[in-house]
Formats: structure tokens, C-alpha cells, sequence
């Protein structure tokens, strides 16, 4: 046990700029483009525009249907064997934001499927446009139902961006397998990581909780 802590005290500081650094910055920054690709997507096959909507669709079967370790290996070494060279940083940020954009994709277009007629009904009667419906009704109330899927897809590509380590990133992963390889105690190190993690989660997952609660009471004041 003696063992442990001291291992465990010496490699965190390490670990934790990895996290600070690469790892939290990578996750957000992925997770806004997400954000914005799953909009998009979103309202263009909500909307079912013409070719758009079903490029959207394709779009989302296959980011959906393919494992996230094999879009990185595809964008950064696949790319680069056909000529196109693209940095981790970019690579993996481009990657992970069109995955969960996908996932992100579909969310947000379930909690526009779900605003009742009703409001489009109403929103008429005031002499909106159907943009305008679209824009101050219907959005934000399908925003407020996506929202515990939208965090549930924030805190599962927190835990995707472990797999960058595979295209070179130096993430608090692969930082792990360094030490790992210098003090020959992989079980120690990995579990330093996972629990790294399991911290992040379970502060997003009380974030979800608590953003969850927030909504519930406008819906229910909507109501």
C-alpha cells in the first residue's frame, strides 16, 4: 500500500497537467463542434430538406455504426497514407466532434419530434413565421428535452478521448503508459487514469443531475 501512495503522489501532478491540458480542452472543444454539427443536422432532417436531409441521415449511420477508434485510425493514419497528413491535435478533434455530432445529431432531433403540434398551431395564430416558430418555439423547448441525452453524450466522449493515445496524442493515458514503462507498475498507473476519470464523470453526472432538475421545472411550468 506504502508502494502505491507513493507511486500514485509522484505520477499525479504529471497525469493531472495531461488532463488540464490535453484531455478537458480536447473534450470541450470537440464537444462545441458537436454541439453545432448536431444542430445543423438536427434541423435539416427535421425540417427533411431536399438531399441535405438524406446526406444527414448517411451521415449519422455511419459515424453511429463505426467504432470511434477506427475514425481516428481512418482520419489520422489512413489520410496520411493517401497523402493527406493531418496533425493529432486536429485529427482527433476533428474526430471526435463528428462522432458525437452524430449521436448529438439525433438527440436534438427526438426533442423537436417531440414539441406538440399544438405549439406550431399556436405560434401560427400570433402570425409567426415558419422560421420564427421554428427559431423562439420549438427549439428551445426540444433543447430543454435533449438535454439529458446531450450531457450523456458529453461525459461518453470525455471517456472517447482516452482512445487519442492510440494516434500519438499525448493525453493523460498514454502519459500513464509512459510512467508505466519507467516504473514497471502498469496496474497502479491505470488505475490512477481510470479513477481520474470516474472523477470527471461523477462531477458531470451531478452537472446532468442538476441541469435535469432546472428543466423539468420549465417544462413543467410550459405545461
Amino acid at each position: 500500500m506504502q508502494r502505491a501512495i507513493e507511486i500514485w503522489s509522484e505520477s499525479f501532478p504529471t497525469l493531472l497537467s495531461a488532463t488540464v491540458k490535453v484531455t478537458i480542452p480536447l473534450a470541450v472543444v470537440s464537444f462545441l463542434l458537436a454541439f453545432a454539427i448536431g444542430i445543423v443536422v438536427a434541423i435539416v432532417r427535421f425540417e427533411r430538406v431536399p438531399v441535405l436531409s438524406q446526406l444527414g441521415a448517411v451521415y449519422v449511420w455511419i459515424f453511429r455504426g463505426t467504432p470511434l477508434l477506427v475514425q481516428l485510425f481512418i482520419v489520422f493514419f489512413g489520410l496520411g497514407s493517401a497523402g493527406i497528413q493531418i496533425d493529432a491535435w486536429p485529427a482527433a478533434i476533428c474526430t471526435l466532434a463528428a462522432n458525437t455530432g452524430a449521436y448529438n445529431a439525433e438527440a436534438l432531433r427526438g426533442g423537436l419530434t417531440s414539441v406538440p403540434k399544438g405549439q406550431w398551431e399556436a405560434g401560427r395564430s400570433l402570425n409567426l413565421t415558419h422560421v420564427q416558430i421554428l427559431r423562439y418555439v420549438v427549439v428551445p423547448q426540444g433543447f430543454r428535452v435533449a438535454i439529458p441525452t446531450l450531457t450523456s453524450n458529453f461525459i461518453d466522449l470525455v471517456k472517447g478521448t482516452s482512445l487519442v493515445s492510440s494516434i500519438t496524442l499525448v493525453d493523460v493515458f498514454l502519459q500513464a503508459q509512459f510512467i508505466a514503462s519507467r516504473n514497471f507498475e502498469p496496474l497502479l498507473m491505470y488505475i490512477q487514469v481510470a479513477v481520474i476519470y470516474l472523477v470527471i464523470s461523477t462531477l458531470l453526472t451531478w452537472l446532468q443531475m442538476a441541469l435535469e432538475k432546472r428543466t423539468s421545472r420549465f417544462i413543467e411550468s410550459d405545461a
